[in-house]
């Protein structure tokens, strides 16, 4: 599976960019960017968290609406 929609989503909702060129051990990568904002920062970190917990929250939710709705009949 890929992460870019998600990441995409995280982005656009935080009016920030992410992604770009990622270095790892020595190795350049150009992944493009997601998102139209401002370059994310380490003070951004704090927001991504909440966005994460409010998505998983309603995940959440949304499953037991489901599991409870299939027991009717």
């Amino acid at each position: 599976p890929n992460a870019g929609p998600v990441e995409a989503s995280a982005a656009g909702a935080l009016g920030i960019r992410l992604g770009g060129v990622n270095r790892y051990e020595g190795h350049v990568e150009d992944r493009g960017e997601l998102g139209d904002g401002r370059p994310a920062t380490v003070s951004d970190l704090p927001r991504v968290a909440r966005l994460s917990r409010i998505v998983g929250a309603a995940a959440l939710a949304a499953s037991v609406v489901v599991a409870l709705g299939g027991r009717r009949g």
